[in-house]
Parts: structure tokens; C-alpha cells; sequence
């Protein structure tokens, strides 16, 4: 049941990523309601697995794959329609990249080991997407302008977090053998 959830979130990648990139494709409340299933999916999958004594590395790998193919996918469709900074969707690349690599192959872990940092950044990677689908719902041009101006600030933020992220855990090796 828990994959199930995730893997609705995966196919929800396609139709929000699209919806981004192509204008009027998709309307402001059918993307947030887009966004708010995955969500409700990405909250829920976790804890149906550990309810129902199915939680495993696959499954969690599986899950924050999904995360990243869908927050990915989606900024990308934003960054093409011009709507955010194109640097972002490439830095969470190579920050889950880096996670994936440094996880399995450097501490030879079993399962995905994640620091706080980029923790929160996985989290708050939704933010942009969800205020850009608000900022398409049609509630006056200033709510627009102020949902689209939040959704800029909040993807330099993350950019910035994520450069962080990428460097800590870059140096977290030289932590651990010291």
C-alpha cells in the first residue's frame, strides 16, 4: 500500500511538470490539487509502511527517488516557462545525486543516509511549486505578482541551501575522519 502511494506521486510528475511548462495546459486549482495529492502521498506513504511493518530500504529509496523526480520535474516546468531561476532543478540533480552516491557507495550504507540540511530541503522543495500553482488560480493580478514573487525568493533560497547541503556533505567525510 505505502508503494502504491508513492507511485501515484510519481505519475503526478508528468501532469504537473506539464502544466508548469506549457501555459494553460492545466488551471491553477487542478495543479494545486496536483501538488496537494502529492503531498498527502508523500506525508502518508511513510507512515502507512511503518503502520503496516512494510517499511524497507527499497521502499525508501523508492519514496525519495519519487520526491526527487517529482519536485525536479515540476521546477523544471517552471524554469521553462520562466517562472523560476533554471539553476535549481539542476543543483537538486547533483544533491541527490550526491546523496544517493555518498550513501550507497561511500559509507556503504544499506539505505539512504540523509543529513538535516538536506532533509529540509527535500521538504520545502514543494514550497515553490505550490505557491506558482496558487499564483495561477485567478484571485487578482496583485495575489499573482505576490504568489509568483514568494515562489522566485523561496527557489534562490533553496539554491542557496542546496549549494550548502551539496558542500557539507562534501566535507562531512573530513568531519568523520578527523
Amino acid at each position: 500500500m505505502a508503494n502504491l502511494l508513492t507511485a501515484v506521486r510519481l505519475v503526478l510528475a508528468i501532469p504537473v511538470a506539464f502544466g508548469f511548462a506549457v501555459n494553460g495546459l492545466l488551471s491553477g486549482p487542478i495543479l494545486l490539487l496536483l501538488i496537494s495529492l502529492a503531498c498527502i502521498t508523500d506525508y502518508l506513504d511513510g507512515k502507512v509502511a511503518r503502520a503496516t511493518n512494510s517499511s524497507s530500504a527499497k521502499g525508501q529509496l523508492f519514496d525519495h527517488a519519487t520526491d526527487f523526480i517529482f519536485v525536479t520535474s515540476g521546477l523544471a516546468g517552471c524554469a521553462i516557462a520562466g517562472l523560476l531561476n533554471p539553476y535549481l532543478p539542476a543543483l537538486i540533480v547533483i544533491a541527490f545525486s550526491q546523496y544517493v552516491i555518498d550513501s550507497y557507495f561511500f559509507y556503504r550504507q544499506k539505505e539512504l543516509r540523509m543529513s538535516f540540511l538536506g532533509r529540509w530541503n527535500g521538504i520545502l522543495y514543494f514550497g515553490p511549486l505550490v505557491l506558482l500553482s496558487m499564483s495561477k488560480i485567478r484571485l487578482g493580478i496583485d495575489f499573482e505578482e505576490i504568489m509568483e514573487a514568494a515562489a522566485s525568493f523561496s527557489a534562490w533560497v533553496l539554491l542557496v541551501s542546496t549549494l550548502l547541503s551539496i558542500l557539507d556533505r562534501s566535507l562531512a567525510p573530513l568531519r568523520n575522519s578527523a
